[in-house]
C-alpha cells in the first residue's frame, strides 16, 4: 500500500509537474515526481534503494521549501507535510519488518520527516507579528469630545471611529462579558449580509437588518422600543443589506419629529421617522417617504438601491446609491442628491453629465445614465461647508470604451462637493480609466495632521488597491505625496490602457505575487494553482484584463472595503484592516460565451460591450486561496512618520476551510475581513469582521490580541461603543454575510465589564 501511494502520488507530481516545467515554472514537482515513482516501485521489490532515493527526495523537497519560502509557517506546511507523513511511517516496526534487512536500522528517510516536523513546529512558534521600533506616539487630549454617544455611523461625521472613552483598557478588557443580546427575528435570505453599526443618542440604540427593518433599543438593557418594517417591494435583490441609520435633531421645534431617524430601502424610498416612536413622519415628503426613483428613468428595482447610511449634515441629507455592476452600458444613474430633513424637498442633485443644472431634470427628462456612482458612506466638514463623497465606475467596470469625459474625470475619485449647491469644489481621481472595480469603497476618515508647515485638515482615503491617499481636505492637494508611475499596458478591443498610475508614498504592506507564492492544502492543488499562474497574465498591480486569464491583486473585494480604517486623532495613528486575496477573470467574446458562462454566478453580462466579464476569487481545486496566508492582517500606522507600528495577521481558519468545510483549527493564519476598526482612548482596538466568529480586542501600543470572545454569527460590521447608566459598552452586529460565505443570524450583542 505504501508503495502504491507513493507510485500514484508521483505519476501526479511528474505529470502535471512536467506540465509546469514546460510553462517555464519549477522543475521541483516533475523531478520529485519521478523520483518518488521509481522509489515506489524499489519499495515493491523491497529494496533497500527505494527508501534511499526516497531519502533523497525527502532532503531535496526541505531544501527546496527552505529556499522558496524560508520559515514562513503555511509555506512550509504546504510543501511539507504529505511527504513527512509519508517518511513518518518509515519509521514504524511494521515498515521495518517489511523491509528485507531494515529490521533494527534506523530510517534516513524517517529521521529527515522528524526534521521536517521540527521545522514547521518552530516556524509556526515564531512570533508572527512585527512590531515597528517606532514607539506609538503620545496622546493629544482632544478634550472636546465625551463618547458618552455613538450619533454617525463613523462615531463622527470626520468618520474617525474614534472614541474618547477609557472604562474598558488593555488591562481589564479580558473581564468583557455579554450585558445583553438582542435578535431582531428579520430571516436572513441567500443574499442577505448583516453590516449595520447602530447608532446610540441619549438613552436608546437605533439600528437596522437587512431588510432595512429599522429598530430602536435600549442602551442599557437592550430592550426593544420600536420598530418600524417598510415592506419592501419584492425583487431579485442581488444584495440584501442595510449599513445603518442616520439621525437629526432640528434646531427648531418641529412638532412630532424633533428628532429624526433617516433610512434607505432596498426598494428606493427615503424613510423619516420620529426617533421617539418609530412612527413616519407626516410633514417629510409624501406621508414620511420620499422615492429616490423619482428622475431615474426606466430602472429595474433590483438593479439601483442604497444600501449605505445617507449623511446628515447641517439640516441636508445626502446620499448616493449602488448600481449594480458589470450589467450594461446603460444603468441607472449615479446622481449624488440632498433632501431637507425636515420636509423632504430636493435640495440640489449633482448630475455630472448636466454640470450647470442644480435642481432636478425638466418634466420629460433624466438624470444622466451610467455615470459613476457612490455606493459607500461620505464624511463631511460642516466648517468647510464641504461634503466628501468617494466614487465609482461608470458601469462596466472592466471595458470602458464607451465611457465619456466626464466618467473618465470622476470615476473611482475623490469628489468635494459644496453642501449648499451641491457643485465640486475639487476632486482627486485614485485610478484613471479603471478597468479593475478598483472604485473608492470607504468612508474618508477627516485628522488634523502636523506637517512642516504647521498643522493641516487631512482627508484620508483608503482604496482596494491599498494606497491611503492623505489629501488636504480644503483643496484635494496631496499631503503626502503621489507620484504618477508606468503600468503595464495592452488593453481589449476598442479600449484603451491609463499609461500611468497615482500612486501614493502612504500604502499597506502587500507582497507581489509570484508562482512560489502560490499555495494549497496539498502539494497538488499548489502545483494547479502553480499551473495557473503560469497560464495567466499577472504584471503586477494594473495587469489590464484581456482575453487570457488575467490575475487582479488586490481583487475587487479589495485591500480595504466600504469598512474603511480607524483614527486614533490624539496619536494620529491609523489602524486598517485589509484583505490580500486575488481573483481571476477574462474577458470572452459576447459570440463565443458558452452555455456553462452564460449560467454561471461569477458571469458579468457587460450588455452594450463586444465581451462578457467571467471572474471569480481566484481558488484551487480544494475551494482554498491560490495565494499564500496570510490573505488578511490588521496593521498600525503613524500617520505623522508613516511608520509601520505593527503588522498582525488577523483571524483564525477556525469557521473556514477546503471546500467550505470549517476546519476547526484555530492557529492564527490571516483570513479575510469584511467590515472596519474602533479605536479609543484607552488604546484598544475592537475589530469583529473576520471569518471565524470572533469579536477581538487589541492593544493599540503592540499589536498583541488581548481579548476575544465567540459570535453566534458571522460579525462582518463595524463595531461601536458608547456609555450608559456608568458603563462602556462594544456592541457587535452579528448576522452573517451572504459574499463571506459565514453563518447568518439575526444579534446585535452589547459587551461590558462585570458590574
Amino acid at each position: 500500500m505504501f508503495s502504491l501511494i507513493l507510485i500514484t502520488s508521483g505519476l501526479l507530481l511528474a505529470v502535471r509537474g512536467a506540465k509546469l516545467m514546460l510553462l517555464g515554472g519549477s522543475y521541483y514537482y516533475a523531478l520529485a515526481g519521478a523520483a518518488q515513482v521509481v522509489a515506489g516501485a524499489l519499495f515493491l521489490r523491497r529494496n533497500p534503494w527505494g527508501e534511499r532515493l526516497y531519502t533523497a527526495v525527502m532532503c531535496g523537497t526541505l531544501a527546496w521549501a527552505l529556499f522558496e519560502v524560508g520559515f514562513a509557517p503555511w509555506g512550509l506546511i504546504v510543501r511539507l507535510w504529505f511527504p513527512t507523513i509519508l517518511a513518518l511511517w518509515l519509521l514504524t516496526p511494521w515498515a521495518r519488518r517489511s523491509l528485507a534487512g531494515q529490521v533494527g536500522k534506523i530510517s534516513p528517510a524517517g529521521i529527515t520527516g522528524l526534521v521536517c516536523c521540527a521545522l514547521i513546529v518552530m516556524a509556526f512558534l515564531l512570533p508572527q507579528w512585527t512590531p515597528s521600533e517606532t514607539a506609538l506616539p503620545p496622546p493629544i487630549d482632544s478634550g472636546s469630545l465625551d463618547g458618552n454617544d455613538w450619533p454617525h455611523y463613523g462615531s463622527t461625521l470626520q468618520g474617525d471611529r474614534f472614541s474618547p472613552l477609557t472604562q474598558i483598557n488593555p488591562k481589564n478588557v479580558n473581564r468583557l462579558e455579554v450585558a445583553w443580546m438582542f435578535r431582531s427575528g428579520d430571516r436572513p435570505t441567500a443574499f442577505s449580509s448583516a453590516e449595520a453599526t447602530p447608532l446610540k443618542v441619549g438613552d436608546t440604540i437605533y439600528t437596522c437588518t437587512p431588510n432595512s427593518v429599522v429598530i430602536a433599543l435600549d442602551a442599557q438593557s437592550g430592550a426593544e422600543r420600536w420598530r418600524f418594517d417598510p415592506q419592501n417591494a419584492d425583487a431579485p435583490y442581488p444584495i440584501r443589506t442595510c449599513r445603518g441609520v442616520a439621525y437629526y435633531h432640528s434646531p427648531e421645534d418641529s412638532g412630532e419629529c424633533t428628532a429624526t431617524i433617516l433610512s434607505t430601502t432596498l426598494d428606493s424610498r427615503l424613510v423619516a421617522l420620529n426617533a421617539a416612536n418609530g412612527r413616519l413622519c407626516s410633514r417629510f415628503g409624501h406621508a414620511g417617504m420620499v422615492s429616490l426613483r423619482e428622475n431615474m428613468g426606466e430602472t429595474l428595482p433590483y438593479v439601483s438601491f442604497t444600501t449605505s447610511t445617507v449623511s446628515v449634515i447641517r439640516g441636508h441629507v445626502v446620499l448616493g446609491g449602488l448600481v449594480f455592476d458589470n450589467q450594461s452600458t446603460d444603468m441607472p444613474s449615479g446622481v449624488i442628491r440632498s433632501y431637507d430633513a425636515t420636509t423632504g424637498q430636493l435640495q440640489w442633485a449633482w448630475d455630472m453629465g448636466v454640470p450647470d443644472r442644480v435642481g432636478p431634470p425638466a418634466e420629460g427628462q433624466i438624470y444622466t445614465r451610467s455615470t459613476p456612482n457612490s455606493w459607500t458612506i461620505f464624511a463631511a466638514d460642516e466648517q468647510l461647508g464641504l461634503v466628501y463623497v468617494p466614487m465609482g465606475n461608470a458601469s462596466p467596470d472592466f471595458w470602458g470604451a464607451k465611457r465619456r469625459p466626464f466618467d473618465e474625470k470622476y470615476g473611482s475619485s475623490i469628489v468635494a462637493l459644496d453642501l449648499e449647491s451641491g457643485r465640486p469644489r475639487w476632486s482627486f481621481q485614485t485610478v484613471h480609466h479603471d478597468l479593475w472595480d478598483y472604485d473608492v469603497p470607504a468612508q474618508p476618515s477627516l485628522v488634523e495632521l502636523p506637517t512642516p508647515q504647521g498643522y493641516r485638515s487631512a482627508l484620508v482615503q483608503p482604496t482596494k488597491r491599498g494606497d491611503i491617499y492623505v489629501l488636504d481636505r480644503r483643496t484635494g492637494e496631496p499631503i503626502v505625496p503621489v507620484a504618477e508611475r508606468a503600468v503595464p499596458q495592452g488593453a481589449a478591443r476598442a479600449d484603451w490602457v491609463s499609461k500611468t498610475q497615482p500612486f501614493s508614498q502612504l500604502r499597506l504592506p502587500a507582497p507581489r505575487l509570484s508562482e512560489s507564492a502560490m499555495w494549497g492544502v496539498t502539494p497538488f492543488d499548489q502545483l494547479e494553482c502553480r499551473i495557473q499562474f503560469r497560464l495567466s497574465r499577472y504584471d503586477g498591480m494594473f495587469t489590464p484584463p484581456g482575453l487570457d486569464p488575467t490575475i487582479i491583486m488586490p481583487g475587487l473585494t479589495g485591500a480595504v472595503n466600504w469598512g474603511g480604517v480607524s483614527i486614533d486623532i490624539e496619536r494620529k495613528v491609523l489602524v486598517a484592516n485589509y484583505m490580500m486575496l486575488p481573483w481571476r477573470g477574462n474577458l470572452v467574446p459576447r459570440e463565443q460565451m458558452t452555455a456553462a458562462e452564460a449560467a454561471s454566478p461569477w458571469t458579468q453580462r457587460m450588455t452594450g460591450t463586444p465581451y462578457i466579464w467571467h471572474q471569480s476569487p481566484w481558488l484551487g481545486p480544494f475551494q482554498v486561496p491560490c495565494s499564500e496566508p496570510p490573505w488578511g492582517r490588521l496593521v498600525a500606522i503613524d500617520l505623522v512618520t508613516h511608520a509601520v507600528l505593527w503588522s498582525e495577521p488577523l483571524g483564525t481558519g477556525r469557521d473556514s476551510g477546503p471546500f467550505n468545510i470549517p476546519s476547526g483549527l484555530g492557529f492564527t493564519m490571516g483570513v479575510p475581513s469584511m467590515g472596519g476598526t474602533v479605536v479609543t482612548r484607552s488604546g484598544l482596538v475592537f475589530i469583529s469582521g473576520t471569518l471565524d466568529r470572533y469579536v477581538r480586542a487589541f492593544d493599540l501600543q503592540t499589536g498583541k490580541e488581548v481579548w476575544r470572545a465567540r459570535l453566534p454569527a458571522g460579525g462582518q460590521a463595524t463595531p461601536m461603543t458608547y456609555m450608559a447608566g456608568g458603563r462602556q459598552f462594544l456592541v457587535v452586529t452579528a448576522g452573517g454575510h451572504s459574499l463571506m460565505g459565514t453563518k447568518p443570524g439575526d444579534y446585535t450583542i452589547a459587551y461590558a465589564l462585570p458590574r
